[in-house]
């Protein structure tokens, strides 16, 4: 760390609580302090010194067309230009709403939010007000946002900082939270017959993302889509992560399951503050204007937003091709990740599904958060500052995904596999 950061970080201590406005941007789990960034462009982000590196976190997974799409930046300053929010309807959300069913058949109704955690918050609410009951459940690890019901158990900075849950939560809405193994069907199989009749909703990310990269097993989601339909439960996608980011739609696309409700954002905000909650007409219209169950936000759909996401999203409409050639590209990169570690006698498993990857410090295999939290968070610690001081800039965790974007070139996969032989020959 520079002594300009050392000095950035310092003066954000006197007036932001811890210095972060989330806390895995502080770095602790690495062992060091955070970083600041003075711009980005395509697969590069750059800090305050103007040190250049290539970008594996994008934003935590939105930047998909790399950092300041000149499309996307062009759409924002043309909006920015007649205002930047209304408070009030405008063809922008409509134009995203319809994008938004186009690619995602299990959605007939959107409602626009301005976060990730404000979508899941309120698909919780709208499950609870749908079908009368007041129990959820999650699997551990799965992150959906801070909201007080889905932070028991939960993964990506809560794993990160070692916290089981979160004090402020109270017991009693605690018990109204079943948190269950990630890909245990007998588990969840037991957890149904005894609570069904008491389950508003299950919730689930349907590629784990927050515990690192964890895969569903052949089966989980199938028999999880069987269970809920069986007994009037809910079933929410959390796709804040997986929307968009596989294909011009959702992973349940690819996987031929349709949940009930669906979670949105990251991508569908071009880099601009964004979520959306989509499914079933009869239960998004149980929302208020028609229906009892209350969400409002002034923000939510703003025009900027709105321009963001409907240019990113129209692009990777015209590349629904392009994504089989960006999961090439990460594959060969993992495997040649693989290869150094193994030349250089390190254990590591790699889980990664298309554009998506974790490097776990352990041998394997990771399929839940128990498995994923032995691996070896001292050593993914250096090897973090190893791939930064030469040029690579990765999340500050064990636990959290690598992206790549349609901005990474093959000079930046060559680059980063040089930076990771320089790296390995100091662990």
């Amino acid at each position: 760390m520079t002594k300009i950061n050392e000095d950035q970080f310092a003066a954000a201590g006197q007036v932001i609580a811890g210095g972060v406005n989330s806390p895995v941007r502080a770095w602790k789990s690495v062992d060091g302090d955070p970083v600041f960034v003075s711009h980005a462009q395509g697969s590069k982000i750059y800090d305050s010194t103007g040190k250049e590196y290539i970008d594996y976190v994008l934003s935590w997974g939105p930047m998909i067309l790399g950092h300041a799409h000149p499309e996307v930046i062009a759409a924002i300053c043309r909006t920015a230009q007649k205002g930047t929010s209304f408070g009030a309807p405008t063809d922008a959300e409509t134009n995203m709403a319809r994008l938004i069913c186009e690619a995602i058949p299990s959605i007939e109704r959107v409602r626009m939010t301005s976060s990730g955690t404000e979508a899941t918050m309120t698909a919780i609410r709208l499950s609870r007000g749908y079908t009368g009951r007041n129990m959820i459940m999650k699997f551990d690890g799965c992150y959906h946002g801070h909201a007080d019901s889905l932070l028991i158990k939960a993964g990506s900075g809560v794993a990160t900082l070692g916290i089981p849950g979160s004090p402020g939560i109270p017991e009693a809405l605690a018990k109204l939270t079943l948190s269950l193994p990630y890909n245990d069907l007998d588990a969840l199989e037991k957890a149904i017959e005894r609570y069904a009749s008491d389950l508003a909703a299950v919730i689930v990310e349907p590629i784990a993302g927050n515990m690192g990269v964890v895969l569903p097993e052949n089966g989980f989601l199938k028999k999880l889509r069987e269970l809920t339909a069986q007994n009037g439960i809910v079933l929410i996608f959390d796709e804040v992560i997986t929307g968009f980011r596989f294909c011009f739609g959702g992973y349940q696309n690819l996987i031929g399951i349709k949940p009930d409700l669906t979670c949105l954002g990251k991508i569908i905000g071009g880099g601009m503050p964004v979520g959306a909650i989509g499914g079933k007409k009869e239960i998004m219209e149980r929302l208020a204007p028609t229906g009892d169950v209350y969400q409002a936000g002034t923000l939510s759909g703003n025009p900027l937003a709105m321009s963001a996401g409907i240019a990113t999203l129209n692009i990777l409409k015209e590349k629904a091709d392009s994504f089989a050639a960006l999961t090439d590209r990460a594959n060969g990169l993992c495997w040649e990740v693989e290869k150094l570690f193994a030349k250089r006698g390190i254990a590591i498993c790699i889980n990664k599904i298309f554009s998506m990857f974790t490097i776990f410090f352990q041998q394997g295999p990771v399929y839940d958060l128990n498995t994923a939290m032995q691996s070896d968070t001292r050593l993914y610690a250096r090897f973090f500052h190893g791939m930064l001081e030469n040029g690579v800039w990765l999340a500050p965790s064990q636990f959290e995904a690598g992206f790549l974007s349609f901005a990474h070139t093959d000079e930046d996969m060559d680059k980063t596999l040089a930076d990771l032989g320089n790296t390995l020959k100091i662990l």
